[in-house]
């Protein structure tokens, strides 16, 4: 009976350390212990209602690299473009470099090669992003004499330690396996079916058809909705500062600047709806925009079926296709 005590309290310390630290929860999904949420998509993950859930694609690479390509691609992007979904065997470059958004990485550039930049943002962060200084990619005029510096203790044990989300990483560590989602799928299915209401962070379209981030819906999230309030002067500070971004990466060197704004997926797919802001289409139109962009609003309203994932955010395999395409037009790949 000790010995039973004594292993029911080390599974559950290892368990709680999976949902507090970074290196426990790598090495608990190494072993299998911990299986990805998020395999389904985020919206289901959020839901748990099972007729919008499917499987994670395999989209492949492009294979497109090139160790003698005159183009050197930098990305400041945020989760569409991350590594499994996007990556240098994508486009025909010899040299790729991604920074997050709200992460900081060091770059020298090579005046040998035509260099650029794509700042890709969804059009739910885009006017954060651009509200403040973007200093993600530092442009070094030799990296070799100014390193890269040390992260402080404070910011190290901030990575690994999470005690803002513990919550969530700890029901992640408990419920990821097939077994807890049959009993969240339930629950969701009867409160749906009998009450008409989902998860906090969803919402459904008016046909029932899709599903989406109740932040891409929700008028209250006045930087985040697609059908928030949007005026004239809106529009015309986020070019400013869309302006300015580029004009100070031209300045540290770069060739060509272009700007990405992948449209909220209800902004495609919730066509019912008439205050839709038109965020997207007022910035890249705007007369004042002196950044070229990459277009792929007027693709995807007019892709059949949808560009995105059923049970998830992101685009799927034919969204992809059609931003990378719309990339090496753009750029001249």
């Amino acid at each position: 009976m000790r010995f039973l005590r004594y292993a029911v309290l080390s599974l559950t310390l290892v368990l709680w350390a999976g949902g507090l630290s970074t290196t426990v929860s790598r090495w608990l999904y190494k072993a299998g212990v911990i299986v990805d949420d998020y395999r389904f998509g985020d919206l289901y993950r959020l839901s748990a209602l099972p007729q919008f859930k499917e499987p994670a694609p395999q989209c492949g690479s492009s294979s497109l690299a090139s160790d003698t390509a005159s183009t050197h691609l930098y990305i400041i992007g945020d989760s569409f473009s991350e590594e499994q979904r996007l990556g240098q065997g994508d486009f025909p470059v010899s040299h790729y470099q991604r920074v997050a958004w709200d992460h900081r990485q060091r770059a020298q550039l090579d005046s040998t090669k035509r260099n650029i930049l794509i700042l890709e943002s969804v059009e739910r962060h885009v006017r954060e992003h651009f509200s403040i200084p973007v200093t993600e990619l530092t442009v070094d005029a030799d990296t070799l004499k100014t390193p890269a510096q040390r992260l402080s203790l404070r910011k190290r044990l901030s990575s690994e330690f999470h005690l803002s989300d513990v919550e969530e990483r700890l029901e992640s560590t408990l419920f990821s396996q097939d077994w807890a989602f049959w009993f969240k799928e339930l629950k969701a299915r009867l409160t749906f079916d009998w009450f008409d209401r989902v998860s906090t962070g969803v919402s459904v379209s008016k046909n029932g058809q899709h599903l989406f981030l109740r932040s891409d819906t929700d008028t209250a999230k006045k930087l985040n909705s697609s059908f928030a309030p949007l005026t004239d002067r809106d529009v015309n500070t986020l070019v400013d500062s869309i302006n300015v971004v580029a004009d100070q990466y031209k300045r540290r060197g770069f060739d060509d600047v272009y700007l990405s704004i992948i449209p909220n997926k209800a902004s495609i797919l919730e066509t019912g709806r008439t205050d839709y802001n038109r965020l997207v289409e007022r910035v890249q139109r705007s007369p004042a925009l002196r950044v070229k962009t990459i277009d792929v609003f007027s693709k995807f309203q007019q892709t059949r079926p949808s560009p995105y994932l059923l049970s998830d955010t992101h685009w799927n395999c034919t969204g992809r296709a059609i931003w990378l395409d719309q990339v090496r037009k753009t750029a001249g790949l």
